[in-house]
């Protein structure tokens, strides 16, 4: 993935907002990147534009050997659902449906075969140590547990591109700790490119690469290095 000049303004009536200015990386496909600082600093419209969910007010970004800034909304859709897998600080599971059920939406969503689903599904939940769960519904499970399934979701596709907005923001420090060292062993055993984003410096911690944004850009002049 290459971002060159990679800018975002959002315009109100009264200002004008920049959320990301000039931003520029490169890094090869299997790291896991943490990046970290406050509210307001970017993170988020960052991992926006990474997935596809935004478009820059300037620059480009190179994911998967396509132009993001150039295809259009219905290639983004793709792109979304087979290249990137999110995870959010709420989790996202619809409360009414199991584990197993919450997993089977994104493959129907992206035509996968139905005979496929459930040697997919409970792999991916015994990959996370929740086969036994398989029929919980949400309400049922930890917080801890609810995350994990959701990174199952983010998973099901086998994207290439994880991005991870505050995943442990709801999280005790101990099941924190877990997750995040769940997200990097994803970069490590399974080759995905993860970018994690968090204000909890113990939860960054656990990546190997960790960079710092403030204002709408990096404040490490390196970040992050493409070897």
């Amino acid at each position: 993935m290459k971002i060159s000049g990679l800018s975002k303004t959002y315009r109100t009536a009264a200002e004008e907002i920049h959320a990301l200015r000039n931003v520029n990386f490169e890094i090869q496909a299997g790291k896991a990147v943490a990046i970290m600082g406050p509210s307001g600093c970017g993170k988020t419209t960052l991992l926006n534009l990474l997935g596809g969910v935004d478009r820059p007010s300037a620059g480009t970004i190179q994911a998967d050997g396509q132009e993001l800034t150039k295809i259009s909304e219905r290639e983004l859709e793709k792109y979304r659902l087979f290249k990137v897998g999110f995870v959010f600080q709420l989790f996202n599971l619809i409360p009414s449906m199991t584990a197993y059920e919450n997993l089977e939406l994104p493959l129907i969503a992206a035509g996968v075969p139905e005979s496929t689903y459930e040697p997919r599904i409970r792999g991916l939940l015994k990959m996370v140590g929740l086969e036994e769960k398989a029929n919980k519904r949400p309400g049922e499970l930890s917080g801890g547990e609810q995350q994990r399934v959701a990174i199952t979701v983010a998973l099901a596709n086998d994207p290439a591109l994880i991005l991870a907005d505050e995943p442990t923001g709801n999280l005790d420090s101990s099941n924190a700790s877990t997750i995040a060292k769940l997200l990097r062993s994803l970069a490590v055993e399974y080759g995905k490119t993860v970018f994690m984003v968090s204000h909890d410096p113990k939860v960054v911690a656990e990546f190997p690469d960790i960079h710092s944004m403030r204002d709408g850009c990096f404040t490490d002049a390196n970040f992050p290095a493409s070897q």
